[in-house]
C-alpha cells in the first residue's frame, strides 16, 4: 500500500498549494492559541475554502483537517458550521466518552491523537477505534511543554509494529524528509504526519521542504 502524508500546521495558501500539488493526502490547520501555527476561525475557514477550491481545480484528493485541543461544543459547532473541514483532529486529552459524544452530536469524521512513550500508550488507543476515522500516534511531549505536539519530538517507532488497528493510522512526531523512510520501515505506518519537520522556523512552513518530504514519501 502506498504511503500518504498529512502536512500539518498550514498557515498560508502557498504552503497549502505546494502540498496539494505534490499529492499530500491531508492538510492540517490548527486552532490552539499557544501554538505558533494557531489560526483564528475566520482565517482557518478562508484557508480551507481556498485549499478545497484549489484541490478541485487541479483534480487532487487532498482532505482538510481542523486540529483542535480539548474543544468544547461551542467551538466544535463553529468549526462544523463556519470552517467546514473534511475531518476534525482531537489532539488533547479527550476521553473515549467525549470522542463518542463529539462523533454522535456533530457527525463529522474524526482523528484522535494518542501521545506515545511506551507500548502501553499505543495499546491505550483501542477504546477510540470504533469512533474515529483514524488514530494518530505522536510523541508524548515533555512534562513542561506548552504544546501537545508539533515540537519535533519523536518516539521509538518500533513500538507501533503489529498494532492491530482496523483502520489506517498516522505516525507523527519528529518526522523529516531525511528520516521518514526509516520511520515507515520501523513502524509499518501507511500514513505519516509532519509539521515542524518542514519548517524553517516555528510556524513558518518551507515550500521546498514540503516538496522534499512528499517526494521522500512517494519513494518509500
Amino acid at each position: 500500500m502506498a504511503v500518504k502524508a498529512k502536512i500539518c500546521g498550514i498557515t498560508d495558501d502557498v504552503s497549502a498549494r505546494t502540498a496539494i500539488d505534490d499529492s499530500a493526502g491531508m492538510l492540517g490547520f490548527i486552532s490552539f492559541p499557544k501554538s505558533p501555527r494557531h489560526l483564528d476561525l475566520d482565517r482557518m475557514a478562508q484557508l480551507i475554502a481556498n485549499a478545497t477550491a484549489y484541490t478541485a481545480h487541479v483534480n487532487k484528493a487532498t482532505k482538510c483537517v481542523s486540529v483542535l485541543v480539548d474543544p468544547d461544543d461551542l467551538l466544535l459547532e463553529a468549526i462544523t458550521q463556519q470552517v467546514r473541514p473534511d475531518l476534525i483532529q482531537l489532539h488533547g486529552h479527550e476521553s473515549p466518552e467525549r470522542v463518542r459524544h463529539i462523533r454522535t452530536r456533530f457527525g463529522i469524521p474524526l482523528i484522535k491523537a494518542i501521545s506515545v512513550e511506551s507500548r502501553s500508550d499505543v495499546l491505550s488507543a483501542a477504546p477510540y477505534e470504533e469512533m474515529v476515522e483514524h488514530l494518530l500516534f505522536d510523541a508524548k511531549p515533555p512534562k513542561d511543554a506548552a504544546l501537545p505536539g508539533g515540537v519535533g519530538a519523536r518516539f521509538d517507532w518500533t513500538l507501533m509494529e503489529g498494532y492491530p488497528s482496523a483502520r489506517p493510522w498516522l505516525l507523527a512526531g519528529g518526522l523529516t524528509p531525511w528520516n521518514v523512510a526509516e520511520a515507515v520501515s520501523q513502524s509499518k505506518a501507511t500514513l505519516v504526519d509532519v509539521s515542524s519537520g518542514v519548517e524553517r522556523a516555528p510556524g513558518l512552513k518551507d515550500a521546498a521542504l514540503i516538496s522534499q518530504f512528499l517526494k521522500a514519501v512517494k519513494e518509500i
